[in-house]
């Protein structure tokens, strides 16, 4: 109030003091003159002041809020003096004394001046104020200060308060003082030092360890229960220009992602160190996981982050009008975090199975953290769908999984050995299948081919209820698949033994079949191609039974090559020999084939065979141009073993009559032993018994290999036509 006075006395004198109004130009002139001395004095005053605090360094303990009233006064009073001068005749007086408008324009200098100073002023007075809010520890008036102070030095004029009253050109001149680079420094030390601090507290409130061993980690969070110094302290750090991605990172690789990556041991307690702090302890080994069968069980994953969550909800606190805590950490991690928790640990635990399927409550559960991850703002429900969108697909993901699983185990039944073998449709004989071609023949098949099909059973037996109309089934054509995989893989994968073993070819034929009639069984099943499937199994399974039974012909005409004729009057033992080995071959394969095959298929496969020997035998015995007595005697003895022992080789001795040659054998042992006249009526001129399996010139040719060139014989030739 003191300089108040004095103002308004320099205006009454110079305006009104005699009368003369705004004429007085002396007197105006006087008043300007006494202004200019106090701003003097006043500039000098403060330019010592900011010397001594950011140049000098000097101690000072003057306050700048006696300069901020000096110069407010000052400001008035210059501002009124103008107005006047202005409103009472500034033009007349400009125009009676040019130096008069010098002053007015000085006048104006001068209030630029004193607001730079009033600018400086300013900040020195919040350097002060963040002192004393230091000595009290007041983090969120600290951080209002700071603010204010950069808002002041730089000229931010987003942030509200006082900074806003500096006109550009006080802020210009402002930054060309010489104490501006050192009020920054000022600044950048106090706002570091406001950094440091708060982090600390944050470190001493929020502690996070992790002790590595050589095959392990432990992981100890602890966050304090005194909540109102841990939200004070994290809104005052979260709201300075905070990067959050030490603490993000830390939370990423040694919380996150271990426990939805790795078998993790969590510790829970709210009472740690004397029940000042809630601790979380995560212990978890560090070595690669070497089979999925060391994947956590998702419950434990969704349940351990759940703990995450609960240990360090402390923090979650609101650091400004639309944002949280959690939400600036998920900014950091929740792109990673979802990807993680939906291809490691939710996509395996959907189930494989319809047993699994039905118990299943992972869709719920998910749903569940969805909504935990959104209440706690970690994530956005319209942006962050990777959760949503997994439960949307639940349905494809558990039938593209339980396809691959299917395929897998296809793959891993295909790998088996055909041998091990078990028996199907044991009381479907061949009369009742004769009678009935719905029904499967008694046979042996592969127990992996019997496995194949309960594998088969399953997928039928699947739920398609949950499916849309538009929605295609991704196991549709499974079954196809797989059959045409076992067609294709088992021929590559058994291809030796298929070759070199005669028992495999058969079962591999029967496993065909088998699949052949299962398939036929279920035509009404919606299974892709099924004609052209079942006619693909049908002939796969024959074609690799036909290089066997060729394979079998083949041993026998290689027996066969070696039958000689010693000499043209007696057999010798090498004949006989070769025929009973040919015998014994066929009784090895019917050791390995009689249980094996369908009855039916195994009497015309073996029909085919005595025939293919039998055929040759004949041929060989038609090449003898003369038999004599004792060779012929010695060739019935052969054909007897064969006429004895090849019945044998069927379950029912009678199936031999099937053979093509058996008669054309045993009408040559007749012939062997019969007169020939006998010949002659057994051929009945061309209407007998023998005209079923022999031609004329074949008659005709052994009539002159076993007699004498007579005219019986003669006689007896002219008979065969």
């Amino acid at each position: 109030m003191e300089e108040e006075a004095p103002r308004f006395n320099v205006l009454e004198e110079a305006f009104n003091g005699n009368g003369n109004g705004c004429a007085n130009v002396e007197a105006t002139q006087s008043a300007i003159l006494k202004v200019l001395t106090r701003v003097n004095r006043f500039q000098m005053r403060v330019r010592k002041h900011i010397e001594d605090n950011y140049t000098e360094f000097l101690p000072n303990n003057t306050s700048p809020d006696i300069f901020l009233e000096e110069s407010g006064s000052l400001n008035r009073e210059i501002h009124d003096m103008l107005e006047n001068l202005g409103s009472e005749g500034l033009d007349a007086l400009d125009e009676a004394n040019v130096k008069m408008a010098g002053n007015g324009r000085q006048l104006r200098e001068i209030l630029l001046g004193l607001g730079v100073s009033e600018h400086v002023l300013r900040i020195d007075e919040l350097f002060q104020c963040v002192e004393e809010a230091k000595a009290t520890k007041d983090y969120l008036v600290l951080l209002d200060l700071v603010g204010r102070l950069r808002a002041f030095i730089y000229g931010d004029d987003s942030v509200d308060g006082d900074a806003q009253v500096a006109t550009p050109e006080v802020r210009r001149i402002f930054k060309a003082l010489e104490c501006y680079e050192t009020i920054k420094v000022k600044y950048h030390v106090q706002a570091y030092m406001l950094q440091q601090s708060l982090q600390e507290r944050f470190d001493r409130l929020v502690q996070l360890q992790c002790k590595s061993f050589p095959t392990s980690r432990c992981v100890t969070l602890q966050v304090s229960r005194d909540q109102t110094q841990l939200q004070d302290i994290v809104q005052a750090l979260f709201q300075e220009p905070y990067n959050p991605a030490r603490l993000c990172e830390f939370l990423l690789d040694n919380c996150i992602e271990p426990v939805i990556m790795r078998p993790v041991m969590a510790d829970y307690s709210e009472e740690a160190d004397g029940g000042t702090y809630v601790r979380l302890s995560l212990s978890y080994a560090t070595k690669e996981p070497s089979s999925a069968q060391l994947r956590p069980n998702y419950k434990q994953v969704l349940e351990n982050l759940r703990l995450l969550l609960h240990t360090l909800a402390g923090i979650n606190c609101s650091v400004s009008r639309d944002q949280h805590v959690f939400g600036i950490i998920g900014d950091h991690v929740k792109d990673k975090m979802l990807k993680l928790l939906v291809d490691e640990c939710l996509i395996p635990a959907v189930p494989e199975s319809t047993e699994e399927y039905q118990t299943s409550t992972l869709c719920e559960d998910v749903a569940q953290l969805e909504q935990l991850l959104v209440d706690s703002f970690i994530i956005n429900p319209e942006q962050d769908r990777a959760l949503g969108q997994f439960v949307e697909k639940y349905e494809t993901y558990y039938r593209n999984r339980m396809y691959r699983r299917v395929l897998e185990t296809a793959r891993e039944i295909i790998q088996r050995d055909l041998q091990d073998m078990v028996l199907v449709a044991p009381n479907n004989h061949s009369a009742e299948v004769a009678n009935d071609p719905f029904l499967f023949p008694r046979c042996m098949i592969s127990k992996s081919a019997q496995d194949f099909v309960k594998l088969m059973d399953r997928i039928l037996r699947q739920p398609t209820d949950k499916l849309g109309d538009q929605e295609a089934d991704p196991i549709a054509g499974v079954i196809s698949i797989m059959l045409h995989t076992y067609i294709n893989e088992v021929p590559k994968v058994h291809r030796k033994l298929l070759e070199s073993i005669p028992q495999q070819a058969v079962l591999f034929h029967n496993n065909c079949m088998f699949f052949t009639h299962w398939v036929a069984q279920h035509a009404n099943k919606g299974i892709e191609s099924l004609a052209a499937l079942a006619k693909t199994l049908q002939a796969t399974g024959q074609q690799h039974f036909r290089v066997q039974v060729d394979y079998q012909s083949s041993i026998l005409m290689g027996i066969m090559q070696e039958f000689e004729f010693e000499s043209t009057h007696t057999l010798g033992s090498g004949p006989l020999k070769l025929v009973r080995q040919c015998l014994r071959q066929l009784e090895l394969l019917k050791n390995v084939w009689a249980n094996v095959l369908p009855e039916t298929v195994y009497n015309a496969t073996f029909c085919e065979l005595i025939n293919t020997f039998v055929a040759e035998l004949i041929r060989r015995v038609f090449t003898l141009r003369d038999i004599s007595a004792q060779m012929a005697c010695e060739l019935s003895d052969l054909i007897d073993v064969v006429l004895q022992r090849a019945p044998t080789l069927f379950r029912e001795p009678n199936e031999v009559v099937q053979v093509l040659s058996w008669l054309k054998l045993q009408q040559l042992k007749a012939m062997l032993n019969a007169s020939l006249m006998e010949i002659t009526e057994l051929w009945g001129d061309g209407v007998g018994p023998l005209t079923a399996s022999y031609k004329s010139d074949e008659i005709k040719h052994l009539i002159r290999a076993l007699f004498q060139d007579t005219d019986w014989r003669a006689k007896a030739i002219t008979q065969i036509v």
